[in-house]
């Protein structure tokens, strides 16, 4: 089983943006994240940890500007978060510690209601043709084909 753990080294390789939103939980600009209309098959892992959080078949677009999943596969974490004037529902990653965004109860009711709204700064996609080579074998059954 990996261990997965919050990498210093991984820490330092990041960007200035993925920093902010991880260790400083920031929030990118709505429409601006990379991973927001990708549709390939795959799972989102921590670009911190690599610790699995989300898989392609639970995305969809829910026209926030910010991917968004219904449920997570595992490694996910709530806390209450009262800043910015609101309560909301931050989830972070298990054993990373980053912070990834927000669950609102407003997701598709036929799918379980949530919407976990994700940066993608927080995300590192990796495609199902990789998942084997990069250690993530045992989430194929996790992914299905999206278009």
């Amino acid at each position: 089983m990996t261990k997965y753990t919050k990498d210093p080294a991984a820490i330092a390789a990041l960007t200035d943006e993925q920093r902010w939103v991880t260790q400083e939980n920031g929030t990118e600009r709505p429409g601006s994240g990379r991973l927001l209309r990708n549709k390939e098959p795959g799972i989102y892992v921590d670009v911190v940890s690599g610790e699995p959080l989300f898989a392609s078949g639970d995305k969809y677009d829910s026209g926030c500007g910010w991917p968004s999943f219904t449920k997570p596969i595992e490694n996910v974490t709530e806390h209450h978060d009262r800043s910015h004037g609101m309560v909301r529902t931050e989830v972070r990653s298990k054993h990373g510690d980053s912070h990834l965004g927000h669950v609102f109860p407003d997701g598709p009711a036929d799918r379980g209601g949530l919407r976990y709204c994700i940066n993608s700064a927080a995300l590192r996609f990796i495609h199902r043709d990789d998942m084997e080579a990069e250690g993530y074998g045992a989430y194929l059954n996790q992914v299905e084909d999206v278009t």
